[in-house]
C-alpha cells in the first residue's frame, strides 16, 4: 500500500528534516511539505474537491506550525477531513498533550527528535485508520481489498482456558466453508498452538515476516501454511522467544497484508495483551473477547476491557462478549456478564459441551468436529452475525449454522428454523 504523507511544518530546517525522513519510509509518497496552517486547510479543501481519494492518508501537524495553534489545527483537520489521519510532531511527550492531542482528533504523537521506528509506526498506524475510514464511506483507496472482503477479527480470552482458540478456529472454518478466502492467525506469540489443533507440521511462522518492511505477495506465501481445510495458516514461532520479533509496527503490517488478499482474517490474540496483539485488537473491524460465566473468569473479563480502553486500545462498547461453556442453571447469565463488562453482547452463548470436542481436540483434528455438534452450530451461528459468511439470501439476516452433510470438509450452511435437521 502507498502512503501519501503531507507535512505541514513551519521551520525550514524542520521541514527538510522530516521530508528526509519521511522519504526513507517504505511505500511512502510524500507531498511538498506546507508551511503554515491556512496552507494546509487550503491544500486539503482543494484536494478534497477533486476527489476523496485525491486527500493523503496521513497530514504530519509540527508543533510550531502557525499561525493556528497546532492543537487547534489538529482540531480542525480532524473535523473537516474525518478521513485523513493526523500525527502531531512535538518535544513535549507528557501524558498531558497526549490526552489532548488525542481529545483533538489526532491519530498518533511522534516526539523530537524525530526517530525512524517511532515515526514510521504512527504514520502507518495512522494510514490504516485512515483506509478503513474510507473503506466504510464507500470510497475504498485503490490497494485495499475488492468487494466485500478484508475484515479482520480478533479473539481474545479473558483468561486461559476459556477456550480462545477452538472459537478462532471454528469462526474462520465456517467463513471458509462459505466461500471466503479466509486467513487464521495465531498471535498468541509465546503459547500459541493453533498448528495442534488443526495437525500441521509447519516451519514458517509470523516471527518471519516481522523483520520484512515490505511484505509482498511471494514473501507472504512463502510465510503461510495452506491447510486442507482451505484456510491460510500463519503460525506461532516455535521458540516462544522469538515472538518478541514481533513489534506493533509488523504487527499492524502483517495484518494489512493478510487484509490486501483475504477476504476474512481471524487473529488469535490468546489471553497476554502485548504490542502486537494490542495494534491488532485496535485496528481489528471486530474485537471479540472470550469468557467463561464464573466469578474469576468474568473478573478478568473486566479486566481486559479497561485495559483496552486505559491504553486507548478500544473502548468496551467497541468489544463484543462471548459467552463461552453457558449452562441454564448457571448463576452468572450473559446479561450480567455484559452489564458487568460494559462491552457488547454476542448474539448467541456457546454451551457447555466439551465432551463433543475431546476427541477432535485430542487427535488435532478440530477442523473434523461433528456438524450436529451444539458447540459448532454455536459458533457457526455467531460467524453469520459477525458477518463472516456469505449467504445465497444475505440480505434477510439470521443465525447460521452447520448443514449435517456428510462430507465435513466441505460443510453447506443453513439457517435456524428453516428446514429439518
Amino acid at each position: 500500500m502507498t502512503t501519501r504523507i503531507l507535512p505541514a511544518v513551519g521551520d525550514p530546517d524542520a521541514a527538510r528534516a522530516v521530508t528526509t525522513l519521511i522519504g526513507r519510509l517504505p511505500d511512502a509518497e510524500p507531498f511538498g511539505p506546507v508551511t503554515d496552517s491556512t496552507q494546509l486547510l487550503d491544500t486539503l479543501a482543494r484536494l478534497a474537491a477533486e476527489s476523496l481519494d485525491e486527500l493523503p492518508e496521513v497530514v504530519l501537524v509540527h508543533e510550531r506550525i502557525g499561525p493556528v495553534p497546532a492543537l487547534d489545527l489538529v482540531r480542525e483537520v480532524a473535523l473537516r477531513f474525518p478521513a485523513v489521519g493526523v500525527v502531531l510532531i512535538t518535544a513535549d511527550a507528557s501524558p498531558v498533550l497526549f490526552s489532548a492531542a488525542m481529545d483533538s482528533g489526532a491519530r498518533g504523537l511522534v516526539t523530537l527528535p524525530l526517530g525512524y521506528e517511532e515515526l514510521a509506526s504512527r504514520v502507518q498506524a495512522a494510514a490504516q485508520w485512515s483506509t478503513g475510514v474510507r473503506r466504510h464511506l464507500g470510497a475504498p483507496g485503490p490497494d485495499a481489498p475488492a468487494g466485500p472482503g478484508g475484515r479482520v477479527v480478533t479473539v481474545s480470552g479473558a483468561k486461559g482456558g476459556v477456550g480462545t482458540t477452538v472459537t478462532a478456529v471454528q469462526l474462520a472454518l465456517a467463513a471458509r466453508a462459505s466461500g471466503h478466502t479466509v486467513a487464521l492467525v495465531d498471535l498468541d506469540l509465546q503459547g500459541g498452538d493453533i498448528a495442534s489443533y488443526l495437525d500441521v507440521q509447519f516451519r514458517r511462522s509470523v516471527a518471519d515476516l516481522a523483520a520484512i518492511n515490505d511484505i509482498s505477495p511471494r514473501v507472504l506465501q512463502d510465510a503461510v501454511y495452506v491447510h486442507e481445510t482451505g484456510l491460510s495458516l500463519l503460525l506461532a514461532p516455535g521458540e516462544g522467544e522469538r515472538g518478541e520479533d514481533v513489534t506493533e509496527r509488523a504487527a499492524r503490517q502483517i495484518v494489512h497484508a493478510l487484509r490486501g488478499r483475504h477476504e476474512v482474517v481471524v487473529l488469535d490474540c490468546g489471553t497476554h495483551l502485548d504490542a502486537a496483539g494490542a495494534a491488532a485488537v485496535e485496528t481489528a473491524d471486530v474485537a471479540l473477547l472470550v469468557t467463561t460465566p464464573d466469578v474469576v473468569a468474568v473478573r478478568a473479563a473486566k479486566r481486559v476491557v479497561r485495559m483496552w480502553d486505559r491504553l486507548q486500545v478500544r473502548k468496551p462498547e467497541e468489544s463484543t462478549v462471548l459467552v463461552n461453556r453457558h449452562q441454564r442453571a448457571t448463576e452468572i447469565q450473559p446479561a450480567l456478564v455484559q452489564k458487568i463488562t460494559g462491552t457488547r453482547l454476542a448474539g448467541v452463548a456457546v454451551p457447555a459441551a466439551y465432551k463433543e470436542l475431546a476427541a477432535v481436540v485430542d487427535a488435532g483434528r478440530l477442523h473434523d468436529l461433528d456438524a450436529r455438534s451444539s458447540v459448532k452450530q454455536a459458533l457457526w451461528a455467531l460467524a453469520g452475525e459477525l458477518g463472516l459468511v456469505k449467504t445465497a439470501d444475505s440480505g434477510t439476516g439470521g443465525a447460521l449454522v452447520p448443514a449435517g452433510t456428510k462430507d465435513r470438509g466441505a460443510l453447506g450452511l443453513r439457517r435456524r428454523g428453516g428446514g429439518g435437521r
